[in-house]
């Protein structure tokens, strides 16, 4: 029995010379059961200035968990401290330099609401702008170390952070665009929208404001390829790219916002020119004269516009000035309007195709009525068909003008 005893003896303490020894602890706490806590992450006890050396301490041995630990138990014990500014300021750059993005935004995001007459607060206002960059880049969120998913989102939380706790910095403007740019790529074009105007709105003397015109019109411009139903995201298109070259006509996205409004211009004078084509298919002539005239009025040496003209001779020498002329009798006008729809709609049912917005313009006097439309959401882009390859417009360039200047979601609602 005395060998067996010797012989386990000598056994345990053979292991516990070879066993490398370990930093980690058993926690015991009053009324609480031992807590087994893993090597370094034991708590760290100290006044702020005690706390505040090991963090520093932690820094010069390359040790940037044992430091973020420090400076947070600072932070949390004393949050009034004269320390407490600089640890948190110390923490998001290292949880930056460990690749914990979001906690360093956040901890970034910390100090500036916190602690806002900081020496460090121009830094983490780029601190957070930087970051949300990255995710506007496409850099992935992360589930237990694995890559999952962008976030937009993300990006838009980051961008809205910088917006509203320096509303007059440096990065606002640009912060305030990039939320368009993320929402845009979600294909949440209506906050898209509500972001860039906050630009031009907010801003309008930032270099940015000039990338925020243009995205309007691209947006509106993208939506218009859904076909020829979305006729008020054309014309809206147009008057955005209008605006554009009015106010910038030097900008280098100028001559693309050109080709883009010419595109437009072709495809609302197509879809004029089909709804002409209908009334006089049906015989209904005064309403096709109306849109023949507006074929040749929006795109005066376009194919179409010959065409048109042209027709319009062959109807005059067919049925005569009388018979294309106004009608003077309301209730013959509203009459004929009705027969213009049950037309349509017996058209309809054959399997014939009637043209969007093709029901008999109300007033048939000598002045034009605008291209028929009625109130479109605006479709996020691709969501419907494309069109042709020719009408493909490039999307912007993102090292515009605007790289170097510097929103809240809910103060605007993030170039493809």
């Amino acid at each position: 029995m005395r060998f067996r005893f010797v012989s386990v003896l000598l056994i345990l303490s053979l292991a516990l010379l070879v066993t490398p020894s370990s930093n980690a602890a058993v926690v015991f706490r009053p009324g609480e059961k031992a807590k087994y806590v893993p090597p370094g992450e034991e708590e760290l006890n100290g006044n702020a200035a005690e706390l505040f050396q090991i963090g520093q301490k932690a820094e010069k041995e390359n040790n940037p968990k044992r430091a973020i630990r420090a400076y947070k138990q600072l932070v949390r014990k004393y949050p009034k401290d004269a320390l407490a500014a600089g640890a948190t300021f110390r923490g998001a750059v290292l949880y930056e330099q460990v690749h914990l993005y979001l906690e360093a935004a956040t901890t970034y995001r910390v100090l500036v609401q916190n602690y806002p007459n900081s020496p460090n607060f121009n830094e983490a206002i780029e601190g957070q702008f930087r970051i949300g960059e990255m995710y506007l880049a496409g850099k992935k969120l992360k589930l237990l170390g694995i890559p999952f998913a962008t976030s937009m989102d993300r990006a838009v939380d980051i961008f809205a952070g910088v917006v509203r706790t320096a509303p007059y910095g440096k990065y606002t403007a640009r912060a305030q665009f990039d939320i368009g740019l993320a929402r845009e790529k979600q294909g949440a074009n209506d906050a898209a929208l509500q972001a860039y105007h906050a630009v031009i709105d907010k801003f309008p003397n930032d270099p940015v404001a000039v990338d925020a015109q243009y995205q309007i019109g691209y947006v509106w411009f993208t939506a218009s390829k859904g076909g020829t139903k979305d006729l008020a995201a054309t014309n809206n298109a147009r008057t955005a790219f209008q605006d554009f070259l009015f106010r910038f006509p030097n900008s280098e996205k100028a001559p693309q916002a050109r080709a883009n409004l010419a595109l437009l211009e072709h495809k609302a004078t197509t879809s004029s020119y089909e709804v002409a084509r209908y009334y006089d298919r049906q015989k209904m002539y005064r309403a096709a004269v109306i849109y023949y005239n507006e074929v040749i009025r929006q795109q005066p040496g376009s194919s179409e516009s010959e065409k048109a003209k042209k027709r319009i001779d062959e109807l005059r020498a067919k049925v005569g000035e009388k018979l294309l002329a106004p009608l003077e009798d309301p209730d013959a006008e509203k009459k004929r309007l009705e027969q213009a729809k049950a037309k349509a709609a017996a058209a309809a049912a054959g399997g014939e195709r009637v043209p969007p917005g093709s029901a008999a313009p109300p007033d048939m006097d000598s002045s034009l009525p605008p291209p028929p439309s009625g109130p479109s959401s605006l479709m996020p882009p691709g969501s419907q068909g494309s069109s042709a390859g020719s009408e493909e417009s490039p999307a912007p360039d993102s090292s515009s003008s605007t790289q170097d200047s510097g929103s809240s979601d809910a103060t605007a609602a993030p170039t493809p």
